[in-house]
């Protein structure tokens, strides 16, 4: 697995939706630098809630995105795409992995971020992710929020 920076971003509170709302900003920030992003939700349901949210969490942006799967040339105009499943084949600059495990494609994409909820099990899931991403030969960095 070679492939490009990994960061994971550790949140302080416990609210359930900060975990969304820091992917919509980090998708935000993404589309904002030209960059095609893929969110990577945990379920198909979030899937949903991700892409309710990219219209509302802000006040004074657009983030223009898709829900995956679609046909290719409306994916090719969605500088952001949304899955629950199936990562699209497209847009492979960032991924932002809400998922509890490392999907197999991750030598494809530029830069992952991983979102880390603040409870005890999503932090335990994280640090495997985090020994994959070492045993891989990638060097996962932590920011804290």
């Amino acid at each position: 697995m070679a492939g490009g920076q990994v960061d994971f971003y550790l949140l302080g509170g416990g609210e359930p939706r900060d975990r969304l709302r820091t992917a919509c900003r980090l998708a935000e920030k993404a589309y904002e630098q030209g960059l095609a992003v893929t969110l990577r939700a945990a379920s198909p349901g979030e899937a949903v809630e991700l892409d309710e949210l990219l219209w509302t969490f802000s006040d004074r942006s657009f983030v223009p995105h898709a829900v995956w799967p679609l046909d290719a040339e409306l994916a090719a105009e969605s500088p952001v795409l949304v899955t629950g499943g199936e990562l699209p084949p497209s847009h492979r600059d960032v991924l932002v992995n809400l998922a509890a495990d490392l999907p197999d494609a991750v030598p494809g994409y530029g830069r992952i971020l991983e979102i880390v909820a603040a409870d005890e099990e999503s932090k335990s899931l994280a640090r495997a992710r985090w020994r994959r991403y070492r045993e891989a030969g990638l060097d996962p960095k932590s920011h804290t929020l």
